[in-house]
């Protein structure tokens, strides 16, 4: 059974189709730029490529994207033309070629403003029923992106499975005052207890999501570390972080302390996977106290996936205020 990765050059893709291969899997590569793992060079807003590379595929795993870090250097018409009119033309023809699943990779930043709660409250307790507010045209697209997907599912018969994915990249924050108060590592490790996961995690969900999608139908699932905290700990995080965490994995402070590391003072949201681990089967390995524990044995925080593929960027070019612009 042949499997189209789209954005085969890009982090996830190359993920994807690294891991599919050791499965055995005949796994074809879509990609607007060239690559190891890149066997159809190509736009998917261009529909006669995309049809040309769907040809006797049975599952789609759509990974191709303008990504948050295009909004400062591509226009809004680009991230319609890639995210939503190169999404319906992978729909159209996964329908065409009778596709048995179609796994839409989406992003947790659909939700936007609904991830900040007003101040003073607890910090927002987010699953797949909070209603997205986006804030940017990439959440917008996104947002329409997966609304295309539940379209072709009901009226097509399509079995379709959207995945937000939480932060995964591995590049420096965007936010300048990240950088000057955390070292990269370690403020990578705090978002583990919120809105992170590891590439391996993704991987192992998007294969879930595959095998699962025709009995499925349709779902949307948030792809996150699972979060050590309970409801009853939003209180505390979005003013005192630290009380919080040591309630559940006391061992980070002296892990901490060894390294020279600091606590995030407080978190505005966490987001649960809680519906992903049900319906999915999806487990998960790598979570804050995992990763703690990986720590004080002097281990790499990162899975061999991960350091296999490294750091990729998303321009060409560099910037000299942060990875790229901030709109």
């Amino acid at each position: 059974m042949t499997v189209l990765v789209t954005g085969s050059s890009g982090h996830l893709g190359e993920a994807l189709m690294r891991v599919l291969r050791d499965k055995g899997r005949n796994a074809r590569g879509f990609d607007i730029n060239p690559g190891p793992f890149t066997t159809h060079v190509g736009s998917i807003t261009d529909r006669e490529i995309v049809r040309r590379a769907m040809n006797g595929v049975k599952t789609i795993f759509h990974a191709a994207t303008l990504h948050k870090p295009h909004v400062g250097t591509h226009t809004r018409q680009g991230f319609v033309d890639t995210n939503i009119t190169g999404t319906l033309n992978l729909l159209e023809e996964a329908v065409t070629t009778g596709a048995s699943a179609f796994i839409y990779t989406s992003t947790t930043s659909v939700f936007g403003d609904a991830l900040i709660p007003p101040p003073g409250t607890p910090a927002a307790w987010i699953t797949e029923d909070v209603r997205p507010i986006p804030k940017n045209i990439y959440g917008v697209t996104k947002a329409a992106a997966e609304d295309l997907c539940q379209l072709f599912q009901r009226n097509q018969g399509l079995p379709t499975i959207v995945l937000r994915t939480s932060r995964f990249f591995p590049e420096e924050d965007d936010n300048k005052a990240v950088r000057a108060g955390f070292a990269d590592a370690n403020q990578k490790l705090n978002e583990f207890l919120y809105r992170r996961v590891e590439i391996q995690d993704i991987v192992d969900a998007h294969l879930l999501a595959a095998e699962r999608a025709p009995e499925l139908g349709f779902g949307r699932y948030i792809i996150s570390a699972t979060s050590p905290f309970t409801r009853d700990d939003l209180a505390d995080l979005r003013v005192d972080a630290s009380r919080a965490v040591r309630r559940h994995v006391p061992d980070y402070e002296a892990v901490y302390a060894r390294l020279g590391w600091k606590m995030l003072d407080g978190v505005d949201r966490v987001y649960v996977n809680e519906k992903a681990r049900r319906d999915l089967g999806w487990k998960p390995r790598y979570d804050f106290g995992y990763l703690i524990g990986r720590l004080a044995q002097g281990e790499d925080m990162r899975s061999p996936l991960a350091r296999l593929i490294g750091s990729k960027g998303y321009h060409a070019e560099r910037f000299d205020d942060g990875p790229y612009p901030v709109e």
